[in-house]
């Protein structure tokens, strides 16, 4: 129940089930649940009643090896290859010793040379599949069993057949590096180009499809390099020449002549395009997307000259190519039906004729025509139309033949080799089984070729099995397997298929039906592997062990033929054209290998490169050679070698028709792997005991299923007495030496008891755990509860407490409140009564005095009420009596009026004259009325008040001014009121017009004020709206000023993290330059040694070798060492390349070298005669002086001699450089021998000979002025020799004697300040030596670019720059020589001159001190020595030796010091202490020849130490101790402000004086740094066969991860066992590095750089391993890594190195590991895992997604649509898209300043070190 089962589908070919009931025995139907969600019901076959295959566990699905799967069967292996091919993206699994190749149609970063440098060198089956495996593994068994491989690639068209063989040839090419500097396997690989553009073209099912075979045998010398490649070639398809089918190509070769038919040089074949020609035109695809044929035309080029095809043989080629091209345009016509014609003038025949340089006229008679041989006679017989296209087409085809056959030889001609071959791996590019609707003679030849290759297969694999059963003694049990003998049987045998078709071939009229009725009469019904189609009398089935295949008779007789005119070839072989006869050489051998099918492919052998001569009667009947025998003998040849080899294979499938990548077509595959034998493979395995566990690793896995009492001490025995347990059939196991064989399905039959073992102990484990939670829950819980009662509880009780405190104290505080509310309202009250009695007081009071103050007004207005009644009724008693008196007056006015009136109306006419004046009367009558009336009421006014103004004499008095007064202020008043009320008027006016203006003002203000309103309310809305604008832009202000601020952080951290980066990448760039500097170097000192070696050999007449050249080296600074490995390197190939013919542009450049050495020579010889003429001009001088000394006379003659004889000499040697350099007959101008070489030599022995007698002449100047403090004279008798010692000997007297003291005294301050003048000198010449080595540094980089380019040149240039180098280099040694010779000269003639001055001084001296001498003192006594006290000086630090003790202490000190000897109890950096202080002492001395002598000695010393212990870690370590302090001390006292801050002031007095050794500080820093470098490599192959064993491979947590079932190759165990390196192994050897450091005092800075670069090793190649490596990416795996990485954190914490960066170059490891071990499911997932794993690339993070496996059942697997989400969210990552971390990368060193606190004079040198000979000083 629940099984799950593979059931046949129709469209899927198999499709997964599970069982939903038991099987009973008997049932005839299986009730099945499909994974789609469908049931069904499964018959069984009721004839064989065979059941479903069953599934394997997943835990087993997608394993490397097909072998590994516990049920072996072609579901299993179908599914498990999907797997891989489709969800984890991997393109290879192996099967047993197969390896299975899935062409992804992609191009995958899986082959860079990082892969490669991963693969080589590892166990098969440590690493993932990969065809570097297989061809390493090919490689490696070369070499140790000494016997010659083969890789067999087979597979379809299209499959990767020639790519894997490519890439398995660029693997030892890699790997395995050439044995000469030819560059075989450059060679090897640009074989490839040529053979694929002549040999492959597009198909329907591959665009580069390979239609030959080949064998291809990479040779090998002794020590495994590559010398040479030999190429063997089947089956070439000719029929593809002159026809192709639709949507294919001609070969590749003809497009790229189409394509590059606009070339100049192309001209003269008059091509055009591609379209243009029958060959190439009918396959209707003349362009392949993405390929352009004129590159690739110029890629088969220049492939073509690397290996050595001259242009004038590939023009050549392209003829014969074009030319084939222009045949197919040939047509003819028609005379009769037997009878055809070509056009005459036929413009693609001339063009064919010109090209191929045959006659026109005779080629046009033999393409019409044929010629019939009988016994007696011969017949010219025409041919019909279709007859002669047939012969042109096998024309062409021969033609192609023939020249594939000759490219072929020549590409053998260029990768053979003169070496002695040792061994060879040959690969096999050849085609797979084929079938098609229509099979003919190729494919029949094919599937033949695949019989026999399957057939050594099957034996091979059977062999291997064989094998292994009897190394474990098991019982060997025959396996039944396939053998297809009888089937090649069939073919090959005598009456076989290929025999009646030889012999039907030599019937006069032999027919393909004829030939079919022979097979079917000869093996119809008699052989079971042949039969006859029921609907064809035609074709013929054979039984293939992959198919059955129906075979077409038609053209098999024809094709084996191989039909081609011999008049036809003999027109060809009488060609002008020379290379085309070549073509055809062939034809006269004895045995002709290389025949070809008229339409069929060419069988081919291997190509001879001389061609051998047959005899004459022989030609005829080998060239009727049929095809088909031909093909047989080369197949059987084929097979011999494979035979002779180890074979190992490689099967390439085709996953789908459509080439779309990563697409797997099931029906395809299963096809492919049916007919590449994988299948059978599986089935031979499943046969015996396919799963086999070694004892260990069965314990290991199956240790659950085991009782504690089962474990005993021998592994063997109990692995037997629990098996005996758990399977109780014997039969399905057996019991080896050292491993356990099970049968197919027992494996998984353990891991489902495993799986359940695991499962119940999981769910106990669950059950416990949840109790235990639970519990743990629940008491957490009650603890909890009680906390919280007693906290609560607390609480309350606190509070209470608290509210009682809060009560009394509300008491005391109402208490004082209450009385405070009390008092304080007292207060106010009492104020507020004695407030409202104040004011009530006052308000009594005041009444009061109103009172009386009204009463006593009330009194004066009485007083004044009663006086004005008294006067109203006067002022109306006046008035009634003056209106009485009115009346009366009226009435008798109008009396008198009347009279008036009558006397009026006499004198009207009066009246009407004075109208005017009588109303201007009357007005004045008026007015007269009124003043009297007016005048009458003053009057009686007056009267009445006469009383009262009388009663009131003063006071009215007084009233009557005051309103006298008024009365006049009344009239201003009315007057004034007059104006005012004028004044009102107009101010009403005023005020109207106001009014109404106002009112307007109004109107206009309120509707101003409307809008103004209306606008506010709008402005205020915009306002609001602009600050919240405003606000916004603050905000997005803030928020971009904040963003660029960090932006600007961010760039200015990535802009500091580039520069950084720079800086390392410029670090890293000129320490690789080191590296390969120092590379050279050591290949020159081995090249010097091999010379040495050789010039040691005694030969007649030699007399002189190069130590002229050696013996100067001294005399220069150690930068010089890189130019003399170049001007060696010449040397050492002109004994290879003295044949060499003249070139003559190189000795027209030599010539015109010689004229330029010649006018230099010119130029020093000008310069030779002005010194002759100075030196004469002086000697005229000094003759003319008196009084000259005979001896310096004599000294000044003998110089005049020794010069002139100079000159002659000098002379005579440019005559000789002259005559040597004008021969023209050499070209070796400077080789060593040659007139000039000699001359050059001797010149520079001369100047060198020069230069020694120069510094002869100052020691002999120097001992004169000692010689003149001793011997004194007289001025007029300098001459005179012995008078000053006659006065010495006579002077007794003390007094004279302190005299003559005091006068040496001031001679020597005069001396020594003309010494300090020459110091001067001396600094100044070191600063010109300064720019000298700056030019020579200049010169060192200049030869190093020289070196570069010349390394790229062709051999022929290389040998011209080399002598141009070479004259260069001793023209500038000449005159660098020359300026040393002048510069000599100067010194000699000023020290002359100091000389002269000298003697004239102390002549002078002389005598005055003869003056006070008297002539009786002078007595004739011995001379007696004075003593001169000499003062005692402390220590200064410095140590004195020898100049010839130099090496002494070189040798002592460096070559023989022992780190592991003496060196252990030194102080660290004792050697470097000790060379500085002899340093001091030479800076001391000023002697610069002493100090670079010195220092030369010592880096070239410490180079010779390295380079015979660079393998030794201390050494490596003691000295790259030693180079840094002697760096540091350089530094710290060279005087430099900068590296003084720490000294003391005792080490500043110690500090150099004379020299500035900047220079050889940088020479020192790259010394250190190329020491640092071999220290890395040194630690590296130390620690990398520890690193994957210990990191990986064992298990450091025991029982976390178990070993999962393997296959046939088996992995390295990961139980530790005596020679397998552990986590503590690599640990241990970290400590013993760092131990050895730290003892020798090596700089902390420098010790964590080395520390970080050990960490970056392990980290980088674990990484690389683990991605490599699918089986150790699984969570367990994770575990293991972390806890590994953890540890080496503790030892770097132990170590106090965490601030080394050392934990960061692990950070990539980290990030592997944790994504092994985080969920790998959901989208949030996805996300942290991206955020998480940043150290780690794309590819990289994709990489072990897809590599993940698990382990257990209960681990899940990683599902595609998620590692496609990572894909997707990591797709803007912008990194490398390089899978594997670079493990040699070495970070850039620097050595960081670190002055030494040690005193240098209290350094005391250990007499172990042998150095006695130095002296403390």
């Amino acid at each position: 129940l629940f099984a799950r089962v593979w059931i046949p589908d129709p469209e899927e070919v198999w499709k997964s089930a599970e069982l939903l009931k038991d099987y009973k025995p008997g049932d005839k139907v299986l009730l099945l649940h499909l994974e789609e969600g469908k049931d069904l019901e499964y018959r069984l076959d009721p004839k064989t009643s065979e059941l479903p295959h069953l599934r394997n566990p997943d835990i087993l699905v997608g394993e490397n090896d097909l072998t590994a799967l516990s049920y072996l069967h072609e579901p299993a292996v179908l599914h498990n290859l999907r797997v891989r091919f489709i969800d984890s993206k991997l393109i290879y699994t192996y099967c047993g010793i197969v390896l299975v190749a899935i062409n992804p149609y992609e191009q995958l970063p899986i082959y860079g040379e990082d892969i490669i440098n991963a693969y080589s060198g590892q166990n098969m089956g440590d690493m993932d599949p990969h065809i570097f495996a297989v061809a390493e593994e090919a490689y490696k068994q070369m070499a140790r069993d000494e016997r010659n491989q083969s890789i067999i690639v087979s597979g379809e068209s299209g499959a990767g057949k020639t790519v894997s063989a490519k890439y398995a040839m660029r693997y030892f090419a890699t790997v395995s590096g050439s044995a000469s500097e030819a560059n075989v396997e450059e060679k090897v690989l640009a074989s490839n180009p040529i053979m694929e553009s002549i040999g492959n073209a597009k198909t329907t099912r591959n665009d580069n499809s390979s239609r030959f075979g080949k064998y291809i045998e990479i040779g090998f010398d002794k020590r495994y390099r590559i010398i040479g490649a030999n190429m063997r070639t089947y089956l070439l398809e000719k029929s593809r020449v002159v026809f192709q089918a639709e949507e294919e190509r001609n070969y590749h070769i003809f497009y790229q002549l189409c394509a590059s038919a606009k070339l100049p040089e192309f001209k003269m074949l008059r091509l055009g395009n591609a379209d243009s020609f029958h060959y190439t035109k009918q396959g209707g695809s003349p362009m392949i997307e993405g390929v352009d044929d004129a590159k690739e035309m110029a890629h088969t080029r220049q492939a073509c000259t690397l290996l050595g095809i001259s242009e004038s043989y590939q023009m050549g080629i392209f003829r014969i190519l074009a030319g084939i091209l222009h045949l197919g345009n040939v047509g003819f016509a028609s005379r009769d039906s037997d009878s055809c014609t070509i056009p005459p003038k036929h413009e693609p025949l001339i063009i064919f004729c010109d090209l191929m340089g045959v006659d026109y006229e005779e080629m046009c008679h033999w393409l019409c025509h044929r010629k019939l041989a009988t016994a007696t006679e011969t017949y010219i017989k025409p041919i019909s139309k279709l007859q002669a296209t047939n012969a042109r087409d096998a024309l062409a085809k021969h033609i192609y033949a023939k020249l594939f056959n000759w490219i072929v030889g020549h590409v053998n001609q260029a990768l053979h080799s003169a070496v002695k071959q040792h061994s060879f791996i040959g690969v096999l590019d050849i085609y797979g089984f084929e079938t098609f609707e229509i099979n003919s003679f190729e494919q029949f030849c094919i599937n033949y070729a695949n019989e026999k290759l399957q057939q050594q297969f099957n034996m091979h694999v059977f062999k291997l099995e064989q094998e292994e059963y009897m190394k474990e003694q098991i019982p060997w049990t025959l396996i039944d397997f396939y053998d297809n003998q009888p089937c090649i049987n069939l073919i090959e045998s005598k009456l076989g298929i290929l025999d009646l078709l030889d012999e039907e071939c030599k019937m006069p009229k032999g027919t393909d039906d004829t030939w079919a009725q022979k097979l079917y009469n000869t093996h119809l019904n008699k052989c079971a592997l042949f039969e006859k189609p029921r609907m064809s009398n035609k074709a013929f089935i054979i039984k293939h062990f992959a198919d059955k295949v129906e075979y077409q008779c038609e053209g098999f007789l024809e094709k084996n033929k191989d039909t081609v005119f011999e008049e036809q070839i003999k027109v060809l072989k009488s060609s002008k054209f020379k290379m085309l006869p070549e073509l055809f050489q062939d034809d006269e051998k004895a045995i002709s290998p290389t025949s070809a099918t008229s339409s069929g492919r060419t069988p081919l052998t291997r190509v001879p490169v001389k061609p051998t001569k047959g005899r004459p009667g022989q030609t005829a009947k080998e060239h009727k050679k049929t095809v088909g025998l031909q093909f047989r003998n080369s197949l059987h040849l084929l097979m011999e070698t494979l035979n002779a080899t180890t074979p190992h294979y490689v099967r390439c499938i085709k996953p789908n028709d459509f080439k779309f990548p990563f697409t797997f077509d099931e029906k395809r595959a299963v096809q492919q792997l049916r007919a590449c034998g994988v299948l059978e493979t599986i089935r031979i395995s499943a046969a015996g005991f396919p799963s086999r566990w070694t004892y260990q690793e069965f314990f290991s896995r199956y240790r659950v299923l085991m009782k504690q009492k089962d474990v005993l001490g021998d592994r063997k025995q109990t692995c037997q007495n629990v098996l005996e347990k758990l399977i109780l059939d014997k039969d399905k196991y057996q019991f080896g030496k050292t491993k356990i064989f099970f049968r197919a399905g027992q494996v998984a039959y353990l891991e489902k008891l495993r799986a359940d073992k695991l499962r119940a102990a999981c769910i106990r484990i669950q059950k416990t755990i949840r109790g235990w939670l639970l519990r743990k829950r629940y008491l957490c819980m009650q603890r909890a509860a009680i906390t919280v009662q007693r906290y609560v509880r607390g609480y309350q009780a606190r509070c209470y407490a608290k509210f009682l405190r809060r009560t009394k104290a509300a008491t005391t505080i109402q208490k004082y409140w209450r009385m405070y509310v009390v008092r304080r309202k007292y207060k106010i009250r009492r104020a507020a009564t004695i407030v409202l009695q104040s004011y009530l007081r006052g308000y009594l009071a005041r009444n009061r005095y109103r009172k009386i103050l009204r009463e006593h007004k009330a009194v004066i207005i009485q007083k004044r009420v009663r006086g004005w009644l008294a006067r109203t009724h006067y002022k109306r008693t006046m008035k009634a009596i003056i209106y009485l008196q009115c009346c009366f007056r009226r009435m008798m006015a109008k009396r008198e009026l009347k009279k008036l009136k009558i006397e009026a109306r006499s004198v009207e006419r009066y009246k009407k004259l004075h109208i005017g004046m009588e109303n201007k009367i009357m007005q004045l009558q008026r007015k007269v009325d009124e003043q009297n009336k007016d005048y009458k009421c003053l009057m009686e006014k007056l009267t009445n008040l006469e009383g009262v103004y009388n009663s009131e004499t003063e006071k009215l008095r007084n009233d009557v001014e005051r309103l006298q007064l008024s009365e006049e202020e009344a009239k201003v008043a009315t007057g004034r009121v007059l104006s005012l009320q004028e004044e009102i008027a107009k101010l009403r006016k005023d005020l109207e017009q106001t009014r109404s203006e106002k009112k307007s003002i109004e109107e206009r203000a309120d509707k101003y004020k409307q809008e103004t309103e209306q606008l506010v309310s709008n402005l205020k809305e915009e306002n609001t709206l602009l600050k919240q604008e405003k606000e916004t832009l603050n905000h997005l202000m803030v928020e971009q000023a904040k963003e660029m601020t960090e932006t600007m952080e961010r760039k200015l951290v990535e802009e500091t993290k580039q520069l950084e980066l720079d800086l390392n990448d410029e670090r890293l760039r000129y320490q690789n330059l080191l590296n390969e500097f120092s590379r050279l170097e050591e290949r020159y000192d081995d090249l010097k040694e091999e010379m040495t070696l050789m010039l040691n050999v005694p030969k007649p007449g030699h007399k002189r070798t190069d130590s002229t050249h050696s013996s100067n080296e001294s005399e220069y600074t150690f930068s010089s060492e890189f130019a003399e490995t170049e001007d060696i390197a010449p040397r050492t190939e002109e004994p290879t390349e003295k044949k060499v013919p003249l070139d003559m542009s190189l000795f027209l450049k030599l010539q015109k070298r010689v004229t330029e050495l010649e006018q230099e020579k010119q130029l020093m010889q000008d310069e030779l005669d002005r010194k002759e003429e100075q030196v004469l001009r002086s000697k005229a001088k000094e003759e003319e002086r008196p009084q000259i000394r005979g001896a310096e006379l004599e000294y000044e003659s003998l110089k005049r001699q020794e010069l002139e004889s100079e000159n002659k000499k000098l002379k005579n040697e440019l005559n000789e450089l002259r005559k040597a350099l004008s021969e023209k007959s050499a070209p070796e101008v400077t080789a060593p021998g040659a007139p000039a070489y000699r001359v050059l030599m001797e010149q520079l022995t001369a100047v060198s000979e020069e230069l020694d007698v120069r510094k002869e002449e100052v020691l002999i100047l120097r001992s004169q002025l000692v010689s003149q403090k001793e011997a004194i004279q007289p001025k007029n008798t300098m001459t005179d020799s012995t008078i000053l010692l006659e006065d010495v000997q006579k002077m007794k007297d003390k007094g004279e004697i302190a005299q003559a003291y005091i006068g040496l005294k001031e001679t020597n301050r005069l001396l020594e300040s003309q010494l300090q003048s020459q110091k001067r000198s001396h600094e100044n010449e070191a600063e010109a030596l300064r720019g000298e080595i700056q030019s020579l540094k200049e010169e060192n980089n200049r030869q190093q670019q020289l070196l570069a380019q010349n390394l790229q040149l062709p051999p022929e240039a290389r040998i011209e720059a080399s002598l141009q180098h070479e004259i260069t280099r001793l023209t500038n040694e000449n005159l660098d020589l020359m300026e040393q010779l002048e510069k000599q000269d100067k010194t000699v003639r000023k020290l002359k001159k100091q000389l002269k001055v000298f003697a004239k001084k102390i002549g002078e001296l002389e005598v005055g001190q003869m003056e006070n001498i008297s002539p009786g003192q002078i007595i004739d006594e011995p001379i007696r020595p004075v003593n001169i006290p000499r003062k005692e000086k402390d220590f200064q630090g410095m140590l004195e030796y020898k100049r010839e003790d130099e090496q002494k202490l070189v040798k002592n000190l460096i070559l023989e010091l022992k780190p592991r000897g003496v060196a252990v109890n030194l102080i660290p950096g004792l050697p470097a202490y000790i060379l500085f202080m002899c340093v001091r002492h030479a800076d001391y001395l000023n002697d610069d020849q002493k100090v670079r002598s010195l220092l030369t000695s010592t880096i070239n010393s410490i180079k010779k130490v390295l380079k015979k212990r660079g393998d030794d870690f201390e050494t490596v370590s003691f000295w790259l101790s030693n180079t840094c302090r002697f760096l540091h001390c350089l530094k710290q006292y060279s005087g430099e402000e900068g590296f003084m801050k720490h000294n003391t002031s005792r080490q500043n007095e110690h500090c150099l004086t004379n020299f500035d050794l900047a220079e050889y500080r940088q020479v020192l820093s790259d010394l250190a740094i190329q020491i640092y470098q071999q220290l890395v490599r040194v630690l590296e192959n130390i620690l990398q066969p520890m690193i994957v064993s210990g990191m990986l491979e064992h298990e450091t947590i025991q029982g976390v991860s178990g070993v999962k079932p393997t296959g046939l190759r088996k992995r390295t165990s990961s139980i530790a066992d005596e020679g397998t390196y552990t986590l503590d192994s690599i640990l241990r050897q970290l400590n013993s590095f760092h131990s050895v450091m730290c003892q020798h005092g090596m700089d902390p800075e420098l010790i964590k750089q080395v520390v970080k670069q050990m960490f970056y090793i392990v980290g980088a190649i674990t990484l690389n391993n683990l991605l490599l490596r699918k089986d150790m990416c699984s969570w367990s795996k994770g575990m293991q890594i972390r806890y590994n990485v953890s540890q080496l954190e503790e030892w770097l914490r132990d170590k106090n190195l965490m601030n080394s960066g050392a934990k960061e170059t692990l950070e990539p490891l980290i990030q592997a590991a944790q994504l092994l071990q985080v969920k790998k499911k959901t989208d949030d997932d996805a996300e942290a895992i991206c955020s998480m794993c940043n150290a780690l690339t794309t590819a990289q993070i994709v990489k072990v997604l897809n590599l993940y496996t698990p382990v257990n059942e209960f681990e899940e697997r990683v599902s595609v649509s998620f590692i496609r989400t990572i894909q997707v969210r990591l797709r803007d990552r912008k990194d490398s898209p390089q899978l594997l971390m670079d493990a040699k990368h070495i970070f850039p060193v620097t050595f960081p300043f670190n002055p030494s606190s040690l005193a240098l004079e209290t350094i005391q040198i250990p007499a172990s070190l042998g150095l006695g000979f130095i002296a403390r000083v």
